[in-house]
């Protein structure tokens, strides 16, 4: 085990209580005053990033890349993009980042590579049927898999593009500069695992497998989630639980819940999956002040193996996909969150948090207390811990991935560079201009978002069932309200949130905790009894809580009376 391991728990399920914080490598600090960030940059606000409460980091792809699509088209597995540093400033990086107690999850993209990696262009001269030219799928026609839908339907009219030096068609799920790996051949197998190896012998902690569920291609098929991807994961996670311990895969598998939880397999693939599925639909109750898409796409959700967990998010690096939807629930989003058409890409809506929620500020931290009180492991997209914006006029998905707001200074606290070296403009916009929304002034300011961001991860961690315990869905008859409870080890909490403009009142069936007794967490004060009957007890099966202001969320933890350490 690599020396900067030692500083961490030994705990195989360490992701369980993780709180992970999603960061591209060239948006967060730039070291050198080149315009881009790089990784010394980054390692100087680890500080940041612990004192935020975060415990595991997820960067983006840095390695040697085109940059035709944000690096996610890889020319080499195996080194650092020159940008960002090279293999030594990786190294401390991530020494820093386990001195800290803070794991570090990386990008394995299986499903592609770039057109301009050295597999590739071997593979386009190599002679038809031989083991190089087989890396990749080619077929004489663009006709083959037809049911195969399209997934940037913005930018690609098929899935096969025409390479004048093969003089064949090659496959392609994202761009056709993306050309698609072929796991058919035994060679690719090798390849992966071996890139596998080469990082998690440097001490990585985890991976995100990039668009899993599109490995595979088979005639007859929709070519996503066949049962060849699953034995390739299957082989994947025994090679690397066999060598390396407390290490983690995280799938991206944008499916509806049955088939994301099958890449859980029986607790032998991936260790955790991100719910696409149910990301929207926080968004459709908040805007419909109706707890019914939340709760139905909750119990559409499977019970998943012991040893894996789901993943939760808001928002990411790409758009906030619609793909798990139906069309009527995706006409209602784009008219309510993205009037704007320039805001609509692929089937999607490019933009941040806040600005998705009109920087209304207590929105923000409903869903966020969502975010970290569902069942999952929340995922936090860097900025919006201090309310970020975008820029939508940049194209593609740039508009969410703009430098991150350290300061009202000269570009934003970002780079010293002449601002027009930039990799991306800083955000200007009035409502979100870096000199009013930045990591400076919010931490001078107690009653920040930031501080109030920091306040509620401190509090998810105090109480291990939000990582580790049951979820319980309540059914009051107020369905703007939406209630559900956690428990684990007799740890119960309660969570209650107003999904309306207004206050409300619900009644909730809480004796199963007769004889206890509510503490609110986040005060740590006790309800006391009352006519208003905010005590459990048997003899009254119900608890009636009135929400004190809209968009409202109350954590209680059912504690025992007579248990003195119940704070």
């Amino acid at each position: 085990m690599p020396d900067s391991q030692e500083h961490l728990k030994n705990d195989p399920l360490w992701f369980k209580d993780a709180i992970i914080y999603e960061v591209p490598v060239r948006a967060f600090a730039d070291s050198n005053c080149d315009g881009i960030g790089d990784f010394q940059g980054l390692t100087e606000k680890l500080d940041y990033v612990k004192d935020l409460g975060i415990t595991a980091i997820w960067i983006l792809p840095f390695f040697p890349s085109p940059l035709r699509d944000d690096g996610y088209d890889i020319g080499d597995y195996k080194n650092v993009n020159h940008i960002y540093g090279d293999l030594d400033d990786f190294q401390e990086f991530l020494d820093g980042a386990h001195e800290r107690g803070i794991r570090v999850i990386i990008e394995l993209v299986v499903n592609h590579t770039s057109d301009q990696h050295p597999w590739f262009k071997r593979a386009r001269k190599a002679p038809k049927g031989s083991k190089e030219r087989d890396f990749y799928v080619w077929s004489d026609t663009p006709e083959k898999y037809p049911e195969v839908r399209i997934i940037f339907q913005d930018f690609e009219n098929s899935n096969w593009a025409w390479d004048p030096v093969a003089k064949a068609y090659y496959w392609h799920r994202f761009y056709s500069h993306q050309p698609d790996l072929n796991y058919e051949n035994p060679a690719v197998w090798e390849a992966v695992f071996d890139v596998a190896d080469f990082w998690f012998s440097k001490g990585v902690d985890g991976m995100r497998l990039d668009a899993v569920p599109y490995l595979c291609v088979k005639e007859g098929t929709n070519c996503e989630n066949l049962p060849e991807t699953h034995a390739f994961l299957k082989q994947l996670r025994a090679y690397i639980d066999a060598k390396y311990p407390n290490r983690m895969l995280l799938a991206e598998a944008n499916q509806w819940p049955e088939d994301a939880a099958n890449y859980y397999g029986n607790g032998d693939e991936c260790h955790m999956n991100f719910h696409f599925p149910l990301m929207p639909r926080l968004f459709m109750s908040l805007r419909m002040e109706d707890s019914f898409p939340i709760a139905d796409i909750l119990n559409q959700t499977p019970l998943i193996p012991d040893n894996c967990q789901w993943a939760l998010f808001l928002r990411n690096h790409d758009e906030l996909t619609l793909e798990m939807v139906s069309d009527e629930d995706r006409d209602y989003m784009y008219r309510v969150y993205a009037q704007d058409t320039q805001a609509r890409l692929n089937l999607g809506i490019r933009r941040r948090l806040s600005t998705l929620l009109g920087n209304d500020r207590g929105q923000v931290e409903l869903l966020s207390s969502l975010l970290l009180s569902l069942p999952g492991t929340p995922v936090i997209y860097y900025g919006d811990e201090i309310g970020m914006g975008d820029n939508i006029y940049l194209g593609d998905r740039n508009g969410v991935r703009t430098p991150m707001q350290w300061s009202g200074d000269r570009n934003a606290g970002f780079s010293r560079a002449n601002p027009q070296k930039l990799y991306a403009p800083v955000i200007v916009d009035p409502e979100y201009h870096y000199e009013a929304i930045n990591v400076e002034a919010q931490q001078g300011n107690t009653n920040s978002l930031l501080w109030w961001t920091k306040r509620l991860i401190a509090t998810r961690q105090r109480f291990q069932a939000f990582g580790r315990g049951t979820f319980e869905l309540l059914h009051p008859d107020n369905h703007k309200v939406l209630a559900f409870t956690r428990t684990y080890n007799g740890e119960h909490i309660l969570v209650v949130a107003n999904l309306s403009r207004f206050v409300q009142t619900v009644e909730l069936d809480l004796s199963a905790f007769a004889g206890m007794v509510p503490v609110e967490i986040f005060g740590r004060s006790q309800f006391r009894k009352s006519p208003m009957g905010f005590t459990f007890s048997a003899s009254v099966p119900t608890l009636s809580i009135g929400l004190c202001c809209n968009s409202s969320k109350q954590w209680l933890k059912c504690c025992n009376p007579n248990d003195r350490n119940r704070n």
